[in-house]
């Protein structure tokens, strides 16, 4: 056995001798109120669905608990915050796919996510909705990728930045579909969006929180979701990976609660547990589809084993395009 596995053996002895004593001294989890970190300004998806759910976890115990909106840096300092916070159950983060999994990819990161963080639970995943300016020369998503695909170099495509959550996401399909289009880089998904509905730029990938209401008011048209068995948010839309070449594709942003590394694991699986009760509400399930956030509960493990899939996804994308954000 090398010197690195009996240190990891060793420090994972000490952590598992450590929680009872940890929970001993704290008393019976929650005790106290627990700050909720979202990364994001408020009204954000993220923010709305951290929101939603934490204030029915706080009805359940009967302690609240406060969100605390910190946001900049693309949503890594509010996340590095929580990587840094005691490890006692009272510091919950509202994490999500930007800061958690593709700026770690494509920057340095003041956190390490493989290291920092406990996840708990997911509880959904927000859709991407392909869309057109309304004077687009295709009217389906098949005849979109045959007019794409016959005048390469000629379309452009607007995301929120050079390696954000969209601009992955977009060239996931651009990659599987066999298209050539040109980037154009926004600073924030308002300002792209705004330059497909003006007609400046060709088209989009963004979340269905952003542009249902456009595509919905005519402004833009939608031609399909990310996600491959599509979306009861908006059954309209058919899935892209119906499309030929692009079977598999099956894309989207990730929000759930992580706590820093070290918690006890009991304080992680009672949250878990209230999470899962929080997402069986039909009151709690409504609110997350009027903000264009598809319900989709994952315990501890599943979670994990999803961000390990879902990074893997992104960090492909990223080494075939040779994609890297300075700072």
């Amino acid at each position: 056995m090398d010197r690195r596995s009996v240190l990891l053996g060793a420090s994972g002895l000490t952590a598992s001798l450590a929680t009872p004593a940890i929970v001993s001294a704290q008393g019976a989890y929650p005790s106290r109120p627990a700050r909720l970190i979202i990364p994001w300004p408020p009204g954000q998806a993220t923010d709305l669905m951290a929101r939603v759910n934490a204030s029915r976890i706080s009805d359940n115990w009967g302690q609240p608990i406060v969100p605390e909106n910190r946001a900049g840096a693309g949503g890594m300092i509010g996340t590095d915050l929580v990587a840094k916070a005691v490890p006692d159950g009272y510091t919950i983060l509202a994490a999500s796919t930007g800061p958690f999994t593709t700026a770690p990819l494509v920057q340095r990161t003041p956190y390490d996510v493989t290291k920092d963080f406990a996840p708990v639970a997911q509880i959904g995943i927000s859709p991407y909705a392909l869309i057109v300016r309304k004077d687009f020369p295709a009217q389906t998503a098949e005849e979109f990728v045959a007019k794409v695909r016959a005048e390469p170099g000629k379309y452009t495509y607007a995301t929120s930045g050079t390696g954000a959550a969209a601009h992955l996401i977009t060239l996931m399909f651009l990659s599987k579909a066999k298209l050539d289009a040109v980037h154009v880089p926004f600073q924030g998904s308002g300002p792209g969006l705004t330059a497909v509905t003006g007609g400046q730029v060709d088209f989009a990938i963004e979340t269905l929180v952003a542009t249902q209401a456009l595509f919905r008011q005519g402004a833009v048209r939608a031609l399909g979701v990310s996600l491959k068995d599509g979306t009861e948010l908006a059954p309209e839309l058919m899935p892209l990976a119906r499309l030929p070449g692009v079977e598999g594709y099956d894309a989207g942003a990730f929000g759930g609660f992580m706590l820093p590394a070290g918690t006890p694991r009991p304080i992680v699986e009672r949250l878990a547990a209230e999470t899962e009760k929080s997402m069986a509400t039909p009151e709690v399930r409504a609110r997350l589809a009027q903000i264009g956030f598809q319900p989709q509960y994952r315990n501890t493990a599943d979670f994990m084993a999803f961000l390990a899939r879902h990074r893997e996804e992104f960090r492909e994308v990223i080494q075939a395009n040779n994609l890297r954000v300075d700072g």
